[in-house]
């Protein structure tokens, strides 16, 4: 596989015949989607080392309530989508995004470890804001980056491909915890919060060998080109509040999986299962959504969502044992939607608009998963565990039912880019 960049003499950017992966599953990918697929990779194995054992550190070890997890994940996650929507402002308008993801990544890999250290859910919910600006101010200028480096009708390949390495890391990381927790104790969850520095040391090591910009030195501010808002993108957006109101914080699986009786290790093991699923199908979905459409197979994402969300709403102690084929469907719900999604909506934009485009469209989403997250916390408290995942997928499928009727309506024709 070659890794070497030419770049112009001008300004350090790719030239326009830019040399591209030749073999294996990034075939056909630029180095640059593959480098920063690695980056992902390693921070999220640090971030997964830790995030199955969060619900369980803040309700058992710190003894907080249900509805603070519910706060905490959606405040965090509230955060880094307001910070997105600052991000595609500034990546649209200035050339270097290589500074926002460098900071953005070394931010979150200080965080983590932090938590070891933590005497309160207050602390926490601080560290995981922290980790979250982080992860708001990389995720915009990254995904443009992808994009600049991308032909139209490899959009989808080149973001599963890069889902598809994030999610590896996900994998990996529930493993390295599981293994910690076996060799230190299982009840000692803060010397497994320590080792999360050395895969976000790697990553930053890897972000030194990206170029400045990818972006040609010519390129004008672009800040100033409004989004289609009266078309098929603003129908976009309605569709993703509605889902993002009833997709709470997977913290909640995470919690609903120990309350029918998973025992911590378990907890993690299901977890891995998801990502596992996740990173498996991320880079065929792609594939197939560039071949018959992206807002088909983003819609069937939508589907499978309320089908699980169903699933563990209904599902009682007697039965615990289907978490495990939930979690695994849970993973192809989210290789259907996460990738395809940010190519969907680049698809619907102006290419002037895509760094603002992708940060309005993750700030919608994220700051509706932080309405859904207290919700889902005060629904677990007041009314019952189960509450929070039917209400998830009924609006699961409403979302499911209003892309379909864009379909019908003729407002998705652009989810098949031109080839």
């Amino acid at each position: 596989m070659t890794e070497t960049l030419p770049l112009s003499e001008a300004g350090g950017v790719p030239e326009e015949q830019s040399p591209t992966v030749t073999h294996g599953v990034a075939a056909g990918l630029s180095p640059v989607v593959v480098r920063l697929g690695w980056v992902s990779f390693f921070t999220d194995a640090a971030s997964e080392m830790l995030y199955p054992l969060i619900p369980i550190f803040l309700t058992v070890t710190l003894g907080a309530p249900v509805v603070a997890l519910g706060l905490v994940e959606g405040l965090a996650d509230g955060v880094a989508s307001g910070l997105k929507a600052v991000a595609g402002v500034i990546a649209d308008r200035f050339r270097h995004h290589k500074r926002l993801v460098a900071a953005g990544y070394g931010l979150s890999a200080l965080s983590k470890p932090l938590l070891a250290l933590a005497p309160n859910w207050g602390v926490v919910a601080g560290l995981r804001v922290s980790d979250r600006i982080g992860k708001g101010v990389r995720g915009v200028p990254r995904d443009v980056m992808i994009d600049e480096v991308t032909a139209p009708e490899q959009r989808g390949r080149a973001f599963g491909f890069h889902r598809a390495m994030d999610t590896a890391g996900a994998v990996v990381g529930p493993l390295v915890a599981l293994a910690a927790l076996t060799l230190i104790g299982k009840d000692r969850l803060r010397p497994v919060f320590l080792i999360a520095i050395v895969p976000g040391l790697a990553s930053l090591l890897l972000i030194r060998t990206l170029p400045e910009s990818t972006r040609p030195v010519d390129t004008p501010d672009r800040s100033h080109v409004a989004l289609p808002w009266r078309s098929r993108f603003g129908w976009l957006i309605v569709v993703l509040v509605v889902f993002g109101l009833g997709n709470s914080s997977d913290a909640f699986l995470l919690l609903r999986a120990k309350n029918l009786g998973l025992s911590a290790s378990q907890v993690i093991l299901a977890y891995a299962l998801y990502n596992l699923v996740y990173a498996a199908v991320s880079l065929p979905a792609g594939i197939r959504a560039d071949r018959i459409g992206r807002g088909r197979v983003f819609g069937a994402g939508l589907a499978v969502f309320a089908l699980v969300y169903a699933g563990f709403g209904l599902i009682h102690h007697s039965s615990r044992e289907l978490v495990w084929p939930l979690m695994a469907v849970y993973g192809v719900y989210m290789a259907l939607t996460d990738g395809v999604g940010r190519a969907l909506a680049l698809d619907y934009v102006p290419a002037e608009a895509r760094g603002r485009a992708l940060g309005v469209t993750q700030a919608v989403t994220g700051l509706s998963v932080l309405v859904a997250g207290v919700t889902a916390g005060l629904l677990w408290d007041h009314v019952s565990p189960a509450t929070p995942f039917l209400v998830g997928a009924v609006l699961g499928g409403s979302a499911a039912v209003l892309l379909a009727a864009s379909t019908w309506a003729g407002r998705d024709r652009a989810a098949r880019p031109e080839v």
